[in-house]
C-alpha cells in the first residue's frame, strides 16, 4: 500500500465506525463485514470480493495501534483531502508540505515530483518513509518497518465428552476463514490448544501468529475423565457387595467389561480395570470403577424378614466402633 492510498482511502468509513472507535468496536465491525462479504458466501460476486479485500485492508491498518496512529497523523496533516497528480507528473502535495521546508512564504510554492527530489535531496517517498518509519531508497511509502509477525488470535470450541476423550478435528471460523484444528484425545474442560501459524497472517513477509483454542467439554451422564483414566460409578446390590459378584461395567466404546467385586466390598471402594481408559500419545489409561452399594427403598415381606434375620445374626458387630475410637484420640 502506498502513501497515496492512505491519503485517498477513509478506512473508518470502509468499516462504518467513527474515528474515535475503540479496538473492540473496530474488530466487531470488521468481523460482521468480513462474514457478509466473504467469497464463500458470495460465489461469483466480484463486488463482494472487492469489498471483502477493502475491508481486510482497512482492518489491517486500524487494528494495529502503531499503523493507526501513523494513518491518523498523515490524514490530519492532509486535512482529509484527496490529492491528484498535477500537470507534468508533479504530485499535488505542495500546499501540504511546502511550509515544512520554508517554501510556502509570500505566495511561493515548493513543488515535489513523485520521483524527483525534495529540498535537501530527498524524494517524496523517502520523506514519508522517514516520517513514518518506512523504508527509503525509492522503495515506496510503507507504514510498516519491514516484515511483521501476525497477531495471535483466540477461539472457543465445545466438544461432546466422547469426542473430547477420543480426540476430534473441528472447523473454526477465524476472521472470515476456516481453520481445521486437531483436538488431541483426553483434552480437559477449559484446556487451551495452541496452533502454530494459524493466527492472523503476517505483514510484508512476516510469519503468521498463533491460534489459541479454548476447549469446552460437555459433561457425560456416566463417565468422567481424569487424565487418561476413565472413571465410572457402578451400583451394586447389598448381597453382591457382601458375598462378592461379577458385574458388567460399561466402557467408552459402547461395550462392557466384566469386573469382579470381591466379597465384603464397601460402598465407595474403587476397582481398577487396566487398559480400559483413554488412549493418548502418552499411553492408555485405566477404567476406575467406584462401587456404590444400593439400599432398597422398599422391601417385600420376605426381604424384610431376611434383613431382620441378618441383623440378628450380626448383632454383635458395631460398624461405628472404629469411628468412636478414633474420635477419642
Amino acid at each position: 500500500m502506498t502513501g497515496q492510498d492512505w491519503l485517498e482511502k477513509d478506512f473508518y468509513a470502509v468499516l462504518g465506525v467513527p474515528k474515535d472507535a475503540d479496538a473492540a468496536t473496530i474488530k466487531k465491525a470488521y468481523r460482521k463485514l468480513a462474514r457478509n462479504m466473504h467469497p464463500d458466501h458470495n460465489p461469483g460476486d466480484a463486488r463482494a470480493e472487492a469489498k471483502f479485500k477493502e475491508v481486510g485492508e482497512a482492518y489491517a491498518v486500524l487494528s494495529d495501534t502503531e499503523q493507526r496512529a501513523q494513518y491518523d497523523q498523515l490524514r490530519a496533516m492532509a486535512g482529509g483531502a484527496r490529492f491528484a497528480p498535477g500537470a507534468g507528473g508533479s504530485a499535488g502535495f505542495e500546499d501540504l508540505f511546502g511550509g515544512m521546508f520554508g517554501g510556502a512564504t509570500q505566495g511561493q510554492r515548493v513543488r515535489f515530483q513523485q520521483t524527483g527530489a525534495a529540498p535537501g535531496g530527498a524524494n517524496f517517498e523517502d520523506l514519508l518513509g522517514g516520517l513514518f518509519g518506512g523504508a527509503g531508497g525509492g522503495g515506496g511509502f510503507s507504514p510498516s518497518r519491514g516484515p511483521r509477525q501476525g497477531a495471535d488470535l483466540s477461539a472457543v470450541t465445545t466438544l461432546p465428552f466422547r469426542q473430547a476423550a477420543t480426540g476430534s478435528t473441528v472447523s473454526l471460523n477465524v476472521e472470515g476463514r476456516v481453520v481445521n484444528a486437531r483436538i488431541p484425545a483426553g483434552v480437559k474442560d477449559g484446556q487451551k490448544i495452541r496452533l502454530r501459524g494459524k493466527g492472523r497472517p503476517g505483514e510484508h513477509g512476516g510469519p503468521a501468529g498463533d491460534l489459541v483454542v479454548t476447549v469446552r467439554v460437555t459433561p457425560h451422564p456416566v463417565f468422567a475423565l481424569e487424565g487418561s483414566n476413565l472413571r465410572v460409578t457402578v451400583p451394586v446390590a447389598f448381597d453382591e457387595a457382601a458375598l462378592g459378584a461379577q458385574v458388567d461395567v460399561p466402557t467408552l466404546d459402547g461395550s462392557t467389561v466384566r469386573v469382579k467385586v470381591p466379597e465384603g466390598t464397601p460402598s465407595g471402594r474403587t476397582l481398577r480395570v487396566k487398559g480400559k481408559g483413554v488412549s493418548t500419545p502418552d499411553g492408555t489409561g485405566d477404567l476406575l470403577v467406584t462401587v456404590q452399594v444400593v439400599v432398597p427403598q422398599r422391601l417385600t415381606g420376605a426381604a424384610r424378614e431376611a434383613v431382620m434375620a441378618f441383623g440378628v445374626a450380626t448383632s454383635g458387630e458395631n460398624p461405628r466402633a472404629d469411628l468412636l475410637a478414633r474420635a477419642r484420640e
